[in-house]
């Protein structure tokens, strides 16, 4: 006992410490028990027998203190409870594949993109971080909007803004695609992303959320092509005939801007007349073409912008938008 005492000082054999402490402490109350039966000996074998039993205490309790000084002495590096892994297991070069599975709002936001790809749309990733100029200057977003306080965004202390909307890139991606205009073909765009809003959070409202962007412009696209892309989409993520009702909306960066709406799936336990709103929507602002440098008096577009959580909520009937950011494998484990 002595020696393996010695020899080893790391965590590991720490940890052995204590299981082989807790071992002397059973085989103690073993002898102590043993003891009791001293009352059960005649008188001429007690005096041997409670010889015996001393002996094998005092040896066990010795080998204890060795334990027990073992490991106050020792000097154990304090453990990373942040580490992806245990710092004594060996690190494998991968995984299992078995042992996880795609976020279903990764799987989900693959079938939108998959969608809007079959309908021609080209597929540009959002950023995370972003600055002014584009979350508002360039989405003809007027210097006294109250967006722009900070009640509806994060800010950085450098200034930069975690976006609260795909809508950041649009300016992006005109600039990118507007020679396509000059060769007689249209602009098709779809933007997924992570946006990010000064949100108090409950049910339905999350602080950080999935959104896609929808960008189109041609010579001769109207309101009509638009609505009609919507419906297309929302038949083939719900996979039945929806009808579709709009309303009148506001954005900045829209004109006439819509508040576009599809009759609730059946799956859902949606009846006839039962509407949801699902998106923002409308005909560019000619003062965001004009700002990438596109004639407005020409060209056309339309845009469109809405949450994944929500789609994704409807499709399976989830009650609490906030279990997709909860880290809940239970949950998860329901869509592997």
């Amino acid at each position: 006992m002595v020696a393996y005492v010695a020899k080893f000082d790391d965590l590991e054999y720490n940890i052995l410490y204590m299981v082989e402490f807790e071992r002397l402490k059973q085989e103690l109350k073993k002898i102590n028990a043993e003891a009791g039966k001293i009352r059960e000996l005649p008188v001429e074998e007690r005096a041997e027998f409670g010889r015996k039993v001393n002996e094998k205490r005092r040896e066990i309790m010795a080998k204890m203190e060795e334990v027990e000084k073992a490991l106050l002495d020792a000097e154990i590096e304090p453990i990373d409870v942040t580490a992806w892994s245990g710092v004594n297991e060996p690190m494998p070069e991968f995984y299992p594949v078995e042992m996880g599975s795609m976020h279903p709002l990764m799987t989900e936001l693959d079938r939108v993109c998959d969608i809007y790809q079959l309908m021609g749309f080209d597929i540009e990733e959002s950023r995370q971080l972003d600055d002014e100029y584009h979350m508002f200057d360039t989405l003809n977003f007027p210097k006294e909007h109250p967006a722009r306080d900070g009640y509806d965004t994060f800010r950085t202390e450098e200034g930069f803004i975690p976006p609260a909307h795909t809508s950041t890139m649009q300016h992006r991606v005109l600039k990118k695609y507007k020679n396509r205009l000059g060769d007689g073909k249209s602009i098709a765009v779809v933007v997924p992303g992570r946006v990010f809003r000064n949100e108090d959070v409950d049910a339905t409202h999350e602080h950080t959320f999935y959104q896609c962007e929808g960008v189109y412009v041609s010579e001769d696209c109207t309101m009509g092509q638009m609505l009609g892309i919507l419906r297309e989409f929302f038949e083939n993520y719900y996979e039945q005939k929806l009808n579709i009702r709009t309303q009148p909306g506001y954005f900045p960066f829209t004109e006439p801007s819509l508040e576009f709406m599809i009759e609730k799936p059946k799956s859902l336990g949606g009846k006839k007349g039962d509407y949801l709103e699902m998106l923002g929507c409308g005909m560019i602002h000619p003062n965001v073409l004009e700002a990438v440098g596109i004639d407005a008096r020409k060209y056309h577009g339309f845009a469109w912008g809405g949450g994944i959580d929500r789609l994704v909520m409807l499709k399976y009937g989830l009650p609490d938008v906030r279990y997709f950011e909860s880290g809940n494998l239970n949950f998860l484990r329901k869509f592997n």
